[in-house]
């Protein structure tokens, strides 16, 4: 009885967790129980790049609609709640998270950013609150030519990162002799994975499982070692009191077990029908993202 009113919840929240969360109200609904200075009074400004499933992106409801989603946002929402502030999420291009926080612009980055060091400048890190993995990924055509990490370092073939981010860190680490490609979305990544252009690239664990259900052709070589090992939240530089209350809010979700059903909640949705991109002006699916 306490599983199926644990799911429940999990679902029920994750149906109303996100009303408002882009475009913020006149007034805001929350309290601001810790009396918390941020960027927007009464808000906590968050900033994202939604074309990450399962961590954010947009799930497609009934209507077709795009719905803010995963495992991410939903930490977010908690993280809101939790300080009495109403969540207001202003999506990006992951190249464009650090300048957010640089500027002053976001109260967080949750984006399955991992600690590293250049960041720091930025943003201050919270504690881990997901201990991702990172992996080399192919297709199955090619499995027989990628037995290991190894055989993706070799001239004549081309692998594949998302810019800016630490797969791109790991591609030139340990395929440096390879031809090296970056694009900006980690679905194009993918696509050009599966339609051949690219012999093989470096994703995170989760994402590469995720898109796994969407093309079975796809496979997962191995796991990359990495020495960071997990994902924080980027909280606005020098707000000391921010960050104590945002590692408690961390620390409840994850102790509680609410965490675990947001990873069970936004995997299922991502392997669904869904979008990862930018919206256009009109909060729609470019004519570009369809199909």
């Amino acid at each position: 009885m306490k599983k199926y009113l644990a799911l429940f919840l999990a679902i029920l929240m994750a149906l109303t967790v996100f009303a408002g969360c882009t475009a913020a109200e006149e007034e805001p609904a929350g309290t601001n129980k810790f009396n918390l200075t941020t960027v927007k009074e009464g808000y906590l400004t968050v900033v994202t790049s939604p074309d990450y499933a399962p961590y954010e992106f947009y799930a497609l409801n009934d209507e077709g609609k795009p719905e803010l989603a995963g495992f991410d946002m939903y930490l977010a929402q908690y993280i809101a709640d939790y300080l009495g502030l109403t969540l207001e999420v202003v999506p990006v291009d992951f190249n464009g998270i650090l300048g957010e926080m640089a500027a002053g612009s976001a109260d967080l980055a949750v984006a399955g950013l991992s600690p590293e060091p250049e960041r720091a400048e930025k943003m201050d890190f919270s504690e881990i609150y997901y201990g991702g993995k990172q992996a080399f990924v192919t297709t199955t055509d090619k499995a027989e030519q990628f037995p290991d990490l190894a055989s993706a370092n070799k001239a004549g073939i081309s692998v594949g990162a998302q810019s800016g981010t630490i797969q791109q860190e790991l591609a030139l680490q340990y395929s440096a002799d390879a031809e090296q490609v970056t694009l900006v979305k980690a679905t194009e990544i993918i696509a050009e994975v599966i339609n051949g252009s690219l012999d093989g690239a470096y994703v995170e664990w989760d994402v590469a499982e995720s898109y796994k259900k969407q093309y079975p052709n796809l496979h997962i070589v191995c796991e990359v070692p990495y020495e960071n090992d997990g994902n924080i939240v980027g909280v606005a530089k020098g707000n000391e009191e921010l960050l104590k209350y945002v590692n408690e809010a961390i620390k409840k979700c994850v102790d509680e077990g609410t965490f675990a059903q947001y990873l069970e909640k936004a995997n299922a949705l991502a392997a669904g029908e869904k979008y990862e991109g930018m919206l256009d002006e009109e909060g729609n699916i470019p004519t570009e993202g369809l199909g």
